[in-house]
């Protein structure tokens, strides 16, 4: 349904599907990715970037030449997480961005307590 929302501006419904549509429809990821793991793009990534269109996959691409979040990378997207996953995911199976796990698997409690701090410090500064 289109309206307006006021002067001239046409209102929008939501398109839940569409960015589902990015997926292929996929909702689940190949791998399994934490939140606050680091994406970013690869050297085959980076020589691809010349190329770029307005793709989701593109745009994941662009936003990691720095490493990245997950979780900051579906917000600067705008996207849902789910779908991000699957974006990254692909985008790994392809060798263009590499994700870092941002703790160990033998991490202690403080290391855990300094993670939990920088990803509250993100989402203070999304």
């Amino acid at each position: 349904m289109t309206g307006y929302a006021g002067e001239g501006e046409p209102r929008r419904s939501p398109a839940l599907a569409r960015p589902y549509a990015w997926t292929e429809g996929r909702t689940a990821p190949s791998v399994t990715i934490a939140v606050e793991a680091l994406v970013e793009t690869t050297a085959a990534g980076r020589a691809s970037a010349g190329y770029q269109s307005t793709s989701a996959l593109d745009q994941v691409t662009e936003l990691c030449l720095r490493p990245r979040s997950l979780m900051e990378v579906a917000a600067l997207l705008r996207l849902p997480l789910g779908v991000v996953r699957v974006l990254v995911s692909d985008l790994m199976e392809d060798g263009m961005v590499i994700v870092r796990d941002t703790l160990g698997e033998h991490a202690g409690w403080d290391e855990r307590h300094d993670l939990m701090e920088r990803v509250l410090h993100g989402l203070r500064d999304l």
